[in-house]
């Protein structure tokens, strides 16, 4: 399987640092946003590229505008290896 754009890689990770940041796990995500967890998980492991309203019920379950969750995975995709945290380390 090829591997999913850098674009679609970065949102994923944008979603499960927020998730993790507000200790929910993916089934209490689910539930916040409307949607299905399996869904969730392959948003957060880049195999599903979200529809701009399904952006929007994610970022609303995990407290955020859509632009705030995009401005998250722009971040991680401007960072050389798109594994760093927001303070640059490991």
């Amino acid at each position: 399987m090829p591997a999913a754009p850098a674009f679609q890689a970065a949102l994923g990770l944008a979603v499960k640092r927020r998730r993790l940041e507000l200790e929910l796990s993916q089934e209490q995500l689910s539930l916040r946003a409307e949607l299905h967890q399996r869904w969730i998980s392959n948003v957060e492991t880049g195999k599903r590229n979200p529809s701009y309203a399904s952006i929007r019920r994610l970022a609303a379950g995990l407290g955020l505008a859509a632009s705030e969750l995009i401005a998250l995975a722009e971040q991680i995709e401007a960072q050389p290896d798109g594994r760093r945290t927001r303070s640059g380390s490991r």
